[in-house]
């Protein structure tokens, strides 16, 4: 059955749970099913069939049940694990707001994350040299930080003592970028 068209019952059992708190992947070890057709674009889009969902709360529903495991992501219930292809990260980190001395962070699907040492934000370098900053919402699942929210990042950062770029969140200093 597509996990797409009518929803399995123990789907839709974990979405009405989904409402509250998110299921517990990480504690799922059903049997690889083979793959989906859904790829969630590097511009947070997800897709089946080459089209996008539209429906945002479909998108939050599998949002809660992606797992990232040694093999790629997938989609887990407690019956089944389905494959699926991300081209960067699963989410993007669409707003960040400054909650004491607290990083938050919310993602397009509605999740929120504490930066810190359990959530830290790292910043890669693309191939063209402009920075790619992340934080880490889940069970080894990230978010791209949005460009107008890494610029809002970079405006409240401090230089250390060695003059890197970077801000405190959770007791934990992130570095942003050198001056090369």
């Amino acid at each position: 059955m597509s996990m797409i068209g009518a929803l399995p019952a123990g789907l839709i059992g974990i979405a009405e749970a989904a409402r509250r708190t998110l299921p517990p992947v990480h504690l799922w070890n059903p049997p690889n099913c083979g793959e989906i057709d859904i790829l969630i674009r590097a511009d947070g889009v997800w897709l089946h069939e080459g089209s996008p969902i539209g429906r945002k709360e479909l998108v939050r529903l599998f949002s809660t049940v992606l797992r990232k495991d040694p093999d790629g992501y997938c989609l887990v219930t407690p019956v089944e694990k389905l494959m699926i292809r991300v081209e960067d990260a699963p989410f993007r980190a669409v707003t960040v707001e400054r909650r004491g001395e607290d990083l938050v962070f919310v993602t397009d699907v509605g999740d929120e994350t504490v930066a810190g040492a359990e959530h830290p934000i790292r910043v890669a370098l693309a191939a063209d040299g402009e920075p790619r900053p992340y934080v880490h919402v889940r069970g080894g699942l990230e978010a791209r930080i949005e460009r107008s929210v890494f610029y809002e990042l970079v405006e409240a950062a401090e230089r250390d003592a060695a003059g890197v770029l970077g801000v405190r969140s959770g007791g934990v200093w992130f570095e942003l970028g050198r001056d090369h």
